[in-house]
């Protein structure tokens, strides 16, 4: 027997606020309705009388025609269509005239998806509720899950000579307590994106992007991103700002129009663009706490807390015994001052990360290469190592692999990490961060 697909009801909002049309479209999209938008009552009624929607939300101070000239126009051309007033004024005439003009309802903000859908419920009880999209199985019990999808530095290196490590840049997924949480937006999170739509397919979904800095290997990705081309998906992108500009401005200034055909304000998701203040905050049952990295610019690095584990994560790093020893001269401070400070970040660095069960750290150089590019703001191989050790860490995967580096290379530096680990004599599994690999928080290994 065929299927009965039912089709998206339908729901226009006319909101002269960006913000307030922008927050309630996304509640309408992850409860999958058709949404459209109107920034004026004329062009609000334009939409409504062509497309015949079964709800309309609209505003009553906007430019053009007002909510009350809107409500009267709808309920005389639009019968059957539910009219809900939302407005920030909670004035006893205000709502008797919007009801006398042809309103349904009138709420007001800030409005919550419950008192909407139960409203919602009243007024139009042949929609039937749908199951509320979520971002990943239903099933939160299940361990959290790490995938990587880019794990080069710098730039993207595809060829024979990288096919085993990969050759994206840096693009890491994890699934946690109901959580899809993507840290940077390196080329690698092309890809992500393509299993992304796979996987949900008709569904909306809704994701956390994390960028640790905006260096372009970190956010070259994102015009990319299938995801934020589908208007069903909430995307929340969170980072800090920058050094000379907002994080939302220089995601914007990669897509003008002399670099890509699509600026970012026309991607059709929901996509909102957040700068953090504080160093510790939540993303569902996820706690984020954060610290900033050694590295040119506004960089973090994240240590993300799930119920089956911790994950740090600071793919640019770089520590500073050896970098302060050799500036000592130049910045006019001894040698003692130097280590002094050197050793005090270092602590910082072995409490922030201490006990984690995954640490995706830098470790873009060997120790000889290093030598050559002290001040470049990456780590070497023993200091990453000798980090991990003195923290406590499970298992490091040694990340940022340098472009010049390929599979033999980079098997090789592994080879050296395990060494290290030999003689100190402490259980640290090491491995080196690899596309495609996939690990679960309390397993052994990476799945291969």
């Amino acid at each position: 027997m065929a299927r009965t697909v039912q089709p998206m009801p339908r729901v226009l909002i006319i909101e002269d606020d960006a913000e307030s049309r922008r927050a309630l479209a996304g509640l309408f999209t992850r409860e999958e309705w058709k949404v459209l938008q109107a920034n004026d009552g004329d062009a609000g009624l334009e939409l409504a009388l062509r497309n015949r929607p079964e709800l309309i939300l609209c505003d009553l101070l906007m430019p053009k025609s007002n909510g009350f000239q809107v409500c009267r126009t709808i309920r005389e051309q639009l019968q059957p269509t539910k009219i809900i007033v939302v407005s920030g004024r909670d004035y006893g005439v205000d709502r008797a005239s919007a009801l006398q003009a042809g309103a349904d309802e009138y709420l007001l903000k800030p409005i919550s998806w419950e008192l909407l859908s139960n409203t919602i419920d009243r007024l139009l009880p042949q929609i039937p509720r749908r199951p509320r999209p979520t971002s990943v199985a239903e099933d939160e019990s299940v361990p959290a899950r790490i995938r990587l999808w880019g794990v080069r530095g710098s730039i993207p290196v595809p060829g024979k000579s990288t096919v085993r490590y990969g050759g994206n840049t840096s693009c890491v997924e994890v699934r946690a307590d109901g959580e899809i949480i993507v840290l940077d937006a390196g080329s690698g999170i092309r890809l992500l994106g393509l299993a992304l739509d796979k996987e949900f397919g008709s569904r909306s979904m809704k994701l956390t992007l994390l960028i640790t800095h905006t260096h372009w290997d970190h956010i070259q990705g994102l015009p990319f991103f299938s995801p934020a081309y589908n208007p069903k998906n909430l995307i929340r992108v969170l980072g800090y700002e920058g050094a000379r500009a907002g994080l939302a401005k220089i995601l914007a200034s990669q897509m003008e129009t002399p670099f890509f055909p699509v600026s970012l304000r026309e991607l059709p998701s929901h996509l909102a663009i957040e700068e953090l203040k504080e160093m510790e905050f939540q993303i569902g049952k996820v706690q984020v706490r954060s610290k900033f990295a050694n590295h040119p610019g506004i960089c973090a690095g994240y240590r993300l807390f799930t119920s089956s584990g911790s994950i740090a994560f600071f793919p640019d790093n770089e520590p500073y015994e050896q970098l302060k020893l050799q500036l000592a001269s130049r910045d006019g401070i001894g040698e003692d001052e130097a280590r002094n400070f050197a050793a005090a970040e270092r602590a910082k660095m072995v409490e922030f990360i201490q006990g984690c069960d995954v640490a995706i750290l830098d470790t873009q150089y060997t120790d000889e290469e290093y030598a050559k590019h002290i001040g470049w703001g990456h780590s070497s191989l023993s200091s990453v190592v000798s980090l991990a050790l003195d923290a406590d860490v499970r298992q490091l995967l040694l990340f940022h692999h340098d472009p010049n580096h390929d599979d033999e290379m980079i098997s090789k530096m592994v080879e050296q990490a395990r060494e290290l680990v030999t003689k100190n004599g402490k259980p640290l599994e090491v491995e080196a961060a690899r596309e495609g690999a996939e690990i679960l928080l309390g397993a052994k290994t990476a799945v291969v």
